[in-house]
């Protein structure tokens, strides 16, 4: 029979099943949702629609009276757009984010106006402006459909998609430079309400080639949880500096139109397979931990915003977790919530008397002025009545609509919601000196003159969002009908779109994760069987095929492809751990990914099977723990022999066992057949792809060895030899003296592998990569040895030669992105030397240039190891990230230098920390983080005061509270503080930035940054405390003069020296580092006293009838 044949009829077989099971699925979801039906989800309210038919007729009519006069007749008749700002004297500018909520009101109505039989058309017709509108938008980004495919690959301003168009031509009207268009919450509300929309049953894309651009725009926003961008209000940093960030309402934004829009038809009911779109759910993941990572703040500058209020409610519904959005809502309120609504962030000078409106940006420190006369917003109280309407709760409907009454304004066409609400400039000083008590004054919303022209000015933003909070609270609108793929449910009990795709859910508590053992060849098939281990092969599985993580990246790219419009579709970008465990259908053919963790890389960390058993344990649990589809997760392992030599070999039977067991470290697993997991697997169905594309051709699957000859016993496998620690490096000041040819002579002469790479090392500076050696490269020399070293797992000419060649690992870009993204930051250079501060996410090749300019230089194997250890940070930081507490800036050089620290005083043995396997480093690693984190105490009684001190310093780590103890000293200081030759100004710190704020934080490790001793660094973290004790305990005292840590510090150290009885002075301050604190003749003593003899040679003011207190 035709092996074409076969697989086809076997893919139908399971195509059949499915089908079965996508039956009862849909049977028992459509049970589900009557049930609901009939309880919760329907408004008690709306269930009264027919019992008060006229009564609601009338007040459809009036609500559609008040859109035609309010939203509608502002809409552009080319475009569809509305405008932004009503006041300017050519009303030319349409914002897409205003215009997205225009059409979203006059959709409610429509949806509203569907329960009535003679709506005499208002439904169409109202539901056909929606459309206008949303294709007007459509219509305006498919004209820059080469900013998104640049944005795919450099996530820049300039290659972002423009945020204002014109009403009439839908052209550009600003340059890329001139606005602040980076907005990823804007595409991705856009995306929400499209879906919406069309699951409602309206028709807003038309073609192929729109259903191609709109796959792209999910390429688009996917990346938001590493794109700093200028966020809802179009400014980035609270400061208006023209400074981006990342925003956690731009992200989950992102994240929710991801949830929506995964597996929707853009075609609706009538639609094909080629018109669903595709998400890529690692992307999803990513997004969704660090949305939850960053909240309940907004961003480095802002601690909280309202912004968050439509990102957490309505519209986005973007994270279920009750507790986390209630710490959230009530952070936001507790800090922002005024008598006329809420400020949009504190310190935001928009709209106030005070703001130059002239100027584009805010001078330095302009921010203070505008610290408690913020603008109010009650547009944030209408979505406040929106979310208690889904809540069904009654009293809070009442309560927010009891203070927008007053706030509202009136008119001819109906209550009018004002933009903001601002402080008069005669009542500025007395509303800062008594916040709430002043008159505030509205907006110039209503009849205003323009060019001596009468025009209504109308927020129609707000607006929008009132008319729809009010057609809810009169129960002329279901929350079911403006929510219809039910965003306001958790995932796991909203409708699926379609099982033939994958969809969202809610982890289950049991989560069985399934496990195929694939053996690459039948000799250590059958070696394992011996062992009593099943495994497969990939004949045995056939016709499923099983697929390198590369070929599946290779047909993802065939996604969203537009050659008219020049998007090449998905970027080549590899799948994570999520992607990898869906089983596949595609063009008649099912097939199975492995994770990239088992491809073989030309990067070391594969060849330490330790290091790679830790890291399949790390996938399980990332696996158990992130999984959100439906059906079980399948996982992958791929067998080869080469994973049985050395002592790599007991690691693997140790885990092999524990999946014969069903549980590893905590999570369940099934072994077995890949056959016998199909039917509970999640399955995913590619139908974008070409259909009569030459697979077999095109994609290359992973198949099976013959490796000859079969191994009686596991002894049979040709064994690594016994691990050397010990280096042997020559000195190299002889290489450079000879010539190239001497040593090519040296290299053949020589067995010792590290002197052979310090050779073509000295032949790479010299001649280059491409000059020959006994007619190999130097490059193709390097690669032998790299291999040869590997194999004999000696890692330092392992990592010297990796970083000759300059390697850079893979996933080192979102490692520095999870670190990135709870408020860290990562420094890279070898200790001592100046360091690259990386603050925002950066591309792969940025990435690999700052490690081989900052480290490669000074220190070869640097380069290849602060990859290992930023990898391995990336995973703590994931799954433990308590371990970093106290640590804001994690400096890799220094942590480095912790490491040694460790080592040399745990081991006596004398080796470097470059012979380490990875899976060492990574342990050794794990030690020096967990052992200080763990500590309740100050210091380890284990360790000298000397070495906790070393290493408090090179982990960077503070105590708790420190940042605002810093704040409180910088309160009492004007002149500032300095610290080895830096200077902490008073001003224009205090007045630019706030006590709780990141950015100060992150300031204030600028400043000890500068310090080169890790010992000494933590001496002045002592003292600070200090200091900040005693002026805590006496208010009445600040300095006088700049406060100088450093003299504060080395007065300290003299007293320290003279009750020691040694008359001579000198620099030696190693005794002084480790004596304890609080003894008798500790360190805090000496540093007391020298802040008292400060304290009467007159640097502190105020002091009158005052005793010191330091505890």
């Amino acid at each position: 029979m035709n092996p074409s044949s076969v697989n086809r009829s076997t893919t139908d077989f399971v195509v059949a099943v499915d089908a079965l099971r996508s039956a009862s699925n849909d049977v028992s979801q459509g049970q589900h949702c009557r049930e609901r039906k009939s309880s919760a989800y329907l408004d008690e309210r709306a269930k009264n629609f027919q019992a008060n038919y006229e009564e609601s007729v009338t007040k459809l009519n009036r609500y559609y009276k008040q859109v035609k006069r309010q939203i509608l007749r502002f809409q552009s008749p080319t475009t569809g757009l509305f405008p932004r700002d009503l006041t300017e004297p050519q009303i030319i500018s349409a914002h897409v984010r205003d215009s997205v909520y225009c059409a979203a009101a006059v959709w409610a109505l429509a949806q509203a106006y569907k329960r009535i039989d003679d709506d005499r058309g208002r439904t169409h017709e109202l539901a056909q402006s929606a459309v206008k509108c949303m294709r007007g938008i459509l219509e305006c980004w498919l004209h820059q459909a080469e900013k998104v495919e640049k944005f795919k690959q450099s996530q820049t301003p300039k290659n972002s998609l423009h945020s204002v168009f014109h009403m009439v031509t839908g052209e550009s009207i600003f340059k890329d430079n001139e606005y602040e268009h980076l907005q990823i919450d804007c595409v991705a509300l856009y995306l929400i309400f499209l879906v919406q929309m069309i699951q409602s049953g309206l028709q807003i894309i038309f073609t192929t080639d729109e259903v191609n651009f709109v796959q792209n725009l999910v390429f688009y926003v996917e990346r938001a949880y590493r794109t700093p961008d200028f966020g809802m209000w179009e400014r980035g940093s609270k400061y208006n500096n023209g400074s981006s960030e990342l925003h956690a309402s731009s992200i989950g934004l992102a994240k929710a139109a991801l949830e929506s829009i995964n597996g929707e038809n853009m075609f609706g009911v009538q639609g094909a397979s080629w018109s669903v779109i595709y998400v890529d759910i690692d992307a999803h993941n990513r997004n969704r931990t660090i949305f939850d990572t960053i909240l309940p703040r907004e961003s480095n500058s802002k601690n909280t915003d309202a912004s968050l209020i439509p990102t957490i409610l309505w519209p986005a519904f973007a994270i279920h977790e009750e507790q986390l959005v209630n710490r959230t809502i009530e952070k936001v309120l507790r800090r922002l919530k005024g008598s006329h609504g809420l400020k949009r962030f504190l310190r935001d000078g928009h709209g106030t008397v005070l703001e130059d409106k002239s100027r584009k940006y805010y001078r330095p420190s302009e921010i203070k002025t505008f610290d408690g006369i913020e603008c109010e917003w009650p547009l944030f109280y209408i979505y406040l009545i929106i979310d208690s309407v889904y809540k069904s709760d009654s009293e809070k409907v009442a309560h927010y609509q009891k203070l927008l009454q007053p706030l509202l304004l009136t008119s001819e066409d109906g209550p009018l919601v004002p933009r903001y609400y601002y402080v008069p400039k005669d009542c500025m000083e007395q509303e800062k000196n008594a916040p709430g008590t002043q008159i505030r004054l509205p907006s110039n919303e209503g009849k205003i003159k323009v060019n001596n022209e009468s025009r209504d000015n109308i927020f129609l933003w707000g607006q929008s969002v009132y008319i729809i909070s009010q057609l809810l609270a009169d129960g002329l609108l279901n929350i079911t009908e403006l929510d219809p793929i039910r965003r306001f449910l958790p995932a796991a009990e909203r409708p699926r779109p379609n099982s033939r795709y994958s969809s969202f859910q809610s982890s289950p508590n049991d989560l069985v994760i399934q496990v195929v053992l694939i053996a690459e060849s039948v000799r250590l098939q059958q070696l394992l069987a011996t062992y009593g281990i099943q495994t497969q092969t990939p004949h045995q599985i056939e016709p499923i095929q099983i697929w390198p993580p590369i070929e599946l990246a290779k047909a993802y790219e065939q996604l969203g492809v537009n050659n008219k419009l020049g998007l090449s579709g998905r970027p080549p970008r590899p799948f994570g751990g999520l992607g990898t465990a869906k089983i596949y259908r595609a063009c008649g053919y099912t097939f199975i990914c492995y994770p990239l963790l088992f491809e073989v890389s030309d990067f070391y960390l594969s060849q330490d099977m330790e290091f790679v058993i830790d890291d399949v344990k790390s996938d399980l649990q990332f696996l158990g723990k992130c999984w959100k589809l439906a059906g079980r997760p399948t996982f992958c392992m791929i067998l080869r022999e080469d994973n049985l030599r050395g002592l790599g070999a007991r690691h693997i039977f140790d885990l092999l066992a524990a999946f014969k067991r069903g549980d590893c470290d905590g999570i369940k697993v099934r072994i077995g057949r890949l056959q016998e997991f199909i039917s509970s697997a999640c399955i995913e169905h590619l139908d974008f792809l070409d259909m009569d594309a030459d697979v077999e051709n095109i994609f290359r699957p992973f198949l099976e060895k013959d490796k000859g000859k079969q191994f009686r016993s596991f002894t049979d496998i040709p064994k690594i030899t016994k691990i050397d620690l010990t280096e042997a490096w020559v000195h190299n000041l002889e290489l450079h003296q000879k010539t190239p040819w001497e040593l090519t002579q040296s290299f053949n002469q020589t067995d010792n592998i590290y002197f052979q790479a310090q050779i073509l090392q000295e032949l790479l500076n010299r001649e280059g990569l491409y000059f020959r050696v006994d007619g190999d490269t130097v490059e193709e020399k390097l690669v032998k040895l790299n291999h040869l070293a590997g194999t004999r797992q000696n890692w330092s000419v392992v990592r010297f030669c990796s970083s000759l060649l300059h390697k850079l690992v893979d996933s080192l870009a979102p490692s520095i992105t999870a670190i990135l993204v709870r408020g860290k930051q990562l420094t890279i250079s070898v200790w001592g030397r100046e360091e690259e501060v990386i603050d925002k996410p950066v591309s792969p090749n940025d990435i690999k240039s700052i490690l081989y300019t900052k480290c490669f230089p000074y220190d070869v194997i640097q380069a290849v190891l602060q990859q290992e250890l930023i990898i391995n940070i990336g995973t703590f930081i994931t799954t433990n990230p308590e371990l970093f507490n106290g640590i804001l800036k994690i400096r890799i050089g220094w942590i480095v230098q912790a490491m040694k620290l460790e080592l040399k005083y745990y081991d006596d043995k004398d080796f470097s920390i470059n012979s380490l396997s990875p899976s060492m480093i990574k342990k050794l690693l794990y030690n020096v983080i967990k052992r200080k984190s763990d500590e309740g105490q100050y210091y380890s009684p284990e360790r000298s005061m000397l070495w906790n001190r070393q290493l408090d310093g090179a982990l960077n780590r503070v105590p708790p509270d420190f940042y605002e103890r810093i704040w409180r000293i910088l309160e009492r200081t004007p002149s500032g503080i300095k610290v080895a030759g830096y200077h902490l100004p008073q001003q224009p710190t205090l007045s630019d930035m706030t006590q709780y704020e990141l950015n100060f934080s992150l300031l204030v490790e600028q400043m000890l940054s500068k310090i080169i001793d890790p010992a000494y660094r933590q001496i002045i973290v002592e003292l600070f405390v200090i200091v900040e004790a005693i002026l805590s305990r006496n208010p009445e005292l600040s300095f006088n003069k700049a406060v100088d840590l450093d003299k504060l510090v080395h007065e300290a150290f003299e007293l320290f020296l003279k009750d020691r009885g040694e008359k001579q002075k000198h620099d030696d301050m190693t005794a002084f580092y480790n004596t304890l604190p609080n003894v008798r003749h500790g360190t805090t003593i000496y540093m007391v006293r020298a802040i008292m003899n400060h304290l009467l040679d007159g640097d502190l003011r105020g002091i009158k009838d005052f005793q010191c207190i330091v505890s």
